[in-house]
């Protein structure tokens, strides 16, 4: 991510140090054709054998229909990315280097979703975090970029080595060296070695999220050209998503999902919180980036591993979107003082009754939220969603009395209809992965923090927090990068 004000240091024209050469122009055209190629042949392959989707193993590898899914998704994200660093990064003398990051990078992901073997899997999520680490400091004689670019390895690293643990203390007491044979063989492996190895996973998934209290190194990562931040907020942060995934048995097992239920929704209200307080608009979406993530792990911690895997997918259109379009958003706004919450008691009736009908809506198309489990949580989300919605439209002065009544229900039945669309068809594809969804029963854990999450929820759109100095000092001081990130050099020179 580039600092606007920052933007001399990375602009194009200040980059060229010799003419560029052939293989120069056209790597990074070829590269971009590659990963469409990838795409075209992963979509093609995913639509035609929908109905007969693949389940191969092997000892090294294995192949799914999730695995598609996920090639799918990222050779998409890879492509789209590539083809616009092909003109904004045009002239730029780290071009090509760039493209191979992110080529390796694309690479990583596909092979860790498809490595069956426990080194191979170590192997590629190390991968993922050493490529993205050198995209953020992909200018080399740039030190700022070069202190995030070592920062964020450490916080890498840590999430290698912790994942490094809980696979060696699983494959010692069980004797394998597969993932399916280690999930296979839970039942022989005592309780609180699979407690040990699932916070181990839970770790390594917060580290690569950026889920407080690790949420400083994406926060610092403002050296990376725009592509590589919408690569990085696109791709690379939804890894954990993945990760926890593929141990999901291991975390119903160590029963530990309250862990990332209560973990996530925390992250979620603390960075909501942290995206009122910045002025900086990359630094916004870098916040609202780690809100999203904490939504996703707590659905993994509902149980609703489909329901993540459809979120990650849905966050990384959004943010790659916002992210390439984000230097427009700059050049058109303007400071403006915080927006006050005042909401008559119609708007707020209005706003209460289509946040009841969003969720009943989708609750009777998914089946979600109709049994007393914790699906009730994954369907209070959607009326939280719905129900800011429309409470935006109804603010919206622009709109007219008529609109504000007839938009809501048109936006949130197209929005929750192409959500469950999205869904239903996830669940399809990942049918073949051990304890994808699978509704756990509500216990005081989950009552008790839903009503904290409630309220942090409505302090935080009632701004009550401005008026708590501490408070907004704390939440201040959560959101800055690390220092050597952004002044180390210039106050230097």
């Amino acid at each position: 991510m580039m600092l606007e004000n920052n933007e001399q240091e990375m602009h194009p024209e200040e980059s060229k140090e010799k003419a560029p050469t052939l293989f120069s122009v056209q790597l990074p055209k070829t590269v971009s054709f590659f990963l469409w190629f990838l795409f075209a042949g992963n979509m093609l392959y995913l639509v035609t054998s929908f109905n007969t989707l693949p389940n191969w193993n092997g000892a090294i590898l294995r192949f799914n229909g999730f695995s598609l899914l996920i090639w799918t998704t990222v050779t998409f994200f890879g492509g789209l990315i590539g083809s616009y660093a092909s003109s904004y990064l045009k002239g730029f003398r780290y071009h090509s280097r760039f493209m191979m990051l992110s080529l390796g990078f694309t690479t990583s992901v596909m092979l860790f979703v498809v490595s069956e073997h426990i080194v191979l899997m170590l192997f590629s999520w190390l991968s993922m975090g050493i490529f993205m680490s050198r995209l953020i400091g992909v200018e080399s004689d740039w030190g700022e970029a070069q202190e995030a670019s070592r920062f964020t390895q450490r916080y890498f690293l840590l999430g290698t080595l912790l994942l490094s643990a809980a696979l060696c203390l699983l494959a010692l007491y069980s004797n394998e060296m597969t993932l399916s044979g280690l999930i296979n063989a839970l039942h022989l492996i005592p309780f609180y070695i699979k407690l040990i190895a699932g916070l181990l996973v839970i770790a390594a998934a917060l580290i690569q999220s950026a889920i407080y209290p690790f949420h400083r190194w994406l926060l610092s990562a403002m050296t990376a050209p725009t592509p590589a931040s919408a690569l990085m907020h696109a791709g690379f942060v939804n890894g954990s998503g993945i990760l926890l995934t593929l141990f999901a048995a291991l975390l119903f097992a160590s029963n530990t999902l309250n862990v990332l239920f209560v973990i996530g929704g925390l992250t979620a209200i603390i960075a909501q919180f942290n995206k009122l307080l910045q002025v900086n608009v990359k630094q916004k979406l870098a916040c609202s980036t780690i809100a999203q993530m904490g939504f996703m792990i707590m659905q993994c911690g509902l149980g609703f591993f489909t329901a993540a895997v459809t979120h990650l997918i849905l966050h990384g259109f959004y943010k790659a979107y916002l992210f390439l379009s984000s230097g427009e958003a700059i050049a058109h706004s303007r400071p403006q003082k915080p927006p006050q919450i005042k909401i008559g008691p119609l708007q707020a009736m209005i706003v209460l009754i289509f946040g009841v009908l969003g969720a009943f809506l989708f609750a009777i198309w998914t089946g979600k939220g109709t049994q007393l489990d914790s699906g009730i949580f994954l369907t209070l989300i959607v009326a939280i969603t719905v129900g800011q919605a429309t409470y935006n439209i109804v603010k919206e002065k622009s709109l007219s009395v008529l609109q504000k009544i007839v938009v809501p229900p048109l936006l949130f039945i197209a929005g929750i209809g192409t959500y469950v669309l999205m869904y239903n068809g996830v669940s399809i594809v990942m049918s073949d992965i051990p304890m994808a969804a699978v509704p756990m029963p509500i216990s005081m854990v989950q009552v008790a923090f839903g009503i904290v999450f409630l309220a942090g929820f409505f302090i935080m759109k009632l701004g009550v927090y401005r008026k708590i100095p501490w408070l907004y000092v704390k939440l201040m001081n959560l959101s800055q990068p690390y220092k050597k990130s952004i002044l180390m050099y210039k106050s230097n020179s």
